[in-house]
C-alpha cells in the first residue's frame, strides 16, 4: 500500500459536504481497469474513460455544479505518454475542487503477460516490443501516478468475477448515497501465499497454537465449530481477539474523519485455513455488533470444497 498524503480535515469537511465523490481509476494495463470502470458505473458513477488528462479539473468541475451527477469514475492510463509526468500536479488542481481517490490496479507480470496472450490484444505501448517487455516500460511510465494513489489493488489472483465483487464490496453506497460509509473487509490468508497487497493493517496470530497438528482438524477449517472451539480455548486468543477489537473500534472513528470509506484488515496464518479463519470470523461479529459495515473474506480457504485445509 502506498503512503498517503494526509490532508486537513476542514478541505475534507468541505468536500464531503457537497456530496460529490470522484474515483479516478488507473494502472496497468491487462490489470482490470475496463472491468473496474464498468463495476462502478453498475454501482450509479458517471464514468468516463480515457479522458485527456488537462481536461479532469474542468471534469471536476462539472461533477461539483451538475445536479445529475453525484459520483463519478475516470479512466486514466499509459495512453496519456508523456503527460503522465504532470498527474501529481493536477491531482491537487481537483482534490480542491472535489473529494477524489486515486485507485491504482496492478498484477505480477507473468499474469499481464498471460491475459495479453490469452485475449490477443496488443498492448498500448505498441507491438514493437514484446508484452514483458512493455509492461516493464509501462510501470516506469506509471511510477508518478502509483506514487500518489491511495488505493493499490493487486489483481494477479482475481478473476473478473473477484474483481467485480471487490469493488461491489467497498464501493457500494447505502444510507444517504454520500459513499463516506466505511466498509471494512476482514481477510484471513496464509502467509506461505504472501500478504494481501490490498490489506491496510496486518495482524499476524500465528503465536496461537495451530490444529494443523491434530489430526481430527487436519481437513478441516477455522469455521467448523470444533475447530473454532479449540482455538478459542486458550488465554491469549480472548487476549488478542479482545485488544484488536478494542484497537480497531479506536482507529475507526479517526479513519472514517479522514475521509476513508473502506479499510481491509489481513488476519495471517501460516495457510489461512485454520487460525486466521476463526480469528476474522469472531472480528467480523465484534465490529459488526459495533455498527460497522463489515464482511468476512477468506482468500486461501478452498473454494470448492470449504472442509479441506492445507495449513
Amino acid at each position: 500500500m502506498a503512503p498517503r498524503k494526509k490532508r486537513s480535515a476542514k478541505a475534507i469537511a468541505g468536500q464531503e459536504g457537497s456530496g460529490r465523490e470522484l474515483i479516478i481509476v488507473t494502472g496497468m494495463s491487462g490489470a482490470g481497469k475496463l472491468s473496474t470502470l464498468k463495476a462502478l458505473e453498475d454501482l450509479g458513477y458517471y464514468s468516463v474513460d480515457n479522458l485527456p488528462m488537462e481536461l479532469l479539473p474542468r471534469f471536476a468541475d462539472l461533477v461539483l455544479k451538475s445536479g445529475d451527477i453525484a459520483h463519478a469514475a475516470l479512466g486514466v492510463d499509459v495512453r496519456e505518454g508523456s503527460r503522465l509526468d504532470r498527474f501529481p500536479a493536477i491531482l491537487k488542481q481537483v482534490r480542491k475542487v472535489i473529494a477524489t481517490r486515486v485507485l491504482f490496479l496492478e498484477a505480477s507480470q507473468e499474469i499481464l503477460v498471460r491475459r495479453f496472450s490469452e485475449t490477443r490484444r496488443p498492448h498500448p505501448l505498441g507491438r514493437k516490443e514484446t508484452v514483458s517487455r512493455s509492461v516493464k516500460t509501462e510501470q516506469k511510465h506509471l511510477d508518478s501516478i502509483r506514487n500518489v494513489a491511495d488505493i493499490i489493488l493487486d489483481t494477479t489472483k482475481f478473476t473478473v468475477h473477484d474483481l467485480r465483487a471487490h469493488i461491489n464490496a467497498q464501493f457500494e453506497r447505502e444510507g444517504d448515497g454520500t459513499g463516506q460509509n466505511l466498509t471494512i473487509s476482514v481477510m484471513s490468508f496464509g502467509f506461505k501465499n504472501g500478504v494481501p497487497a490490498d490489506a491496510d493493517l496486518v495482524f499476524d496470530v500465528r503465536f496461537l497454537p495451530n490444529p494443523h497438528f491434530i489430526p481430527e482438524f487436519r481437513k478441516l477449517t477455522g469455521k467448523h465449530p470444533k475447530v473454532a472451539k479449540y482455538v478459542r480455548q486458550f488465554p491469549q486468543t480472548k487476549e488478542f481477539l479482545d485488544k484488536t477489537a478494542d484497537l480497531l473500534t479506536f482507529l475507526l472513528p479517526h479513519y472514517i474523519m479522514e475521509g476513508k470509506s473502506y479499510l481491509t484488515v489481513g488476519i495471517g496464518c501460516t495457510g489461512g485455513q485454520h487460525r486466521s479463519v476463526m480469528i476474522t470470523e469472531e472480528l467480523k461479529k465484534r465490529l459488526g455488533a459495533a455498527g460497522y459495515r463489515v464482511k468476512a473474506a477468506h482468500r486461501d480457504m478452498p473454494r470448492a470444497s470449504r472442509s479441506s485445509t492445507r495449513e
